[in-house]
């Protein structure tokens, strides 16, 4: 195995790791579950949230034939980025594809274990007596975002960008 691979391979697999210890010390250990919303700082909170949809929680009423399809097309897109990462010739482009991989892992084991992934992670703002919140997240889709922004970055800026042929 090439060590571009091999880093590729190591950011999967602390995505997975990290997301997959989180979300079960957050359940079992601090049991968010019955402790409700718990503010961290005056932006952040933890919050349990069970979202059996997609990003943005778009899907959630697909009822289990949905649950399957969705969880179908993950193990697909995991086995093609797998592809990707194997034939990708930047170590950027590798572990962005390897944090990607291994936050899809996570999210799907969630699917599996739970019927719904968990999420956790809740920013918000208060402007003018009035509060905006993101969407309440997880490490994996943390490493999602992370993984793409790196491909972005790795294909728009990086110094051998698309300007090398392949």
């Amino acid at each position: 195995m090439s060590p571009l691979l091999r880093s590729g391979l190591i950011a999967a697999a602390s995505a997975l790791i990290l997301d997959q210890a989180s979300k079960l010390w957050l359940l079992y250990v601090f049991d968010i579950g019955r402790r409700g919303m718990v503010r961290v700082t005056p932006f952040f909170d933890l919050v349990l949230a069970w979202n059996t949809g997609i990003s943005y929680g778009w899907f959630q009423d697909t009822g289990s034939f949905g649950q399957t399809l969705l969880l179908m097309g993950k193990i697909i897109a995991v086995i093609l980025l797998g592809v990707w990462m194997s034939r990708s010739q930047t170590r950027l482009a590798v572990i962005g594809l390897g944090l990607i991989i291994g936050g899809a892992i996570g999210n799907a084991i969630d699917r599996i274990a739970y019927g719904a992934v968990v999420d956790f992670a809740l920013f918000h703002i208060a402007i003018g007596g009035k509060t905006y919140s993101w969407y309440v997240f997880n490490l994996a889709d943390a490493a999602i975002v992370a993984g793409v922004a790196a491909l972005l970055y790795d294909s728009l800026v990086a110094p051998a960008a698309a300007k090398t042929p392949r």
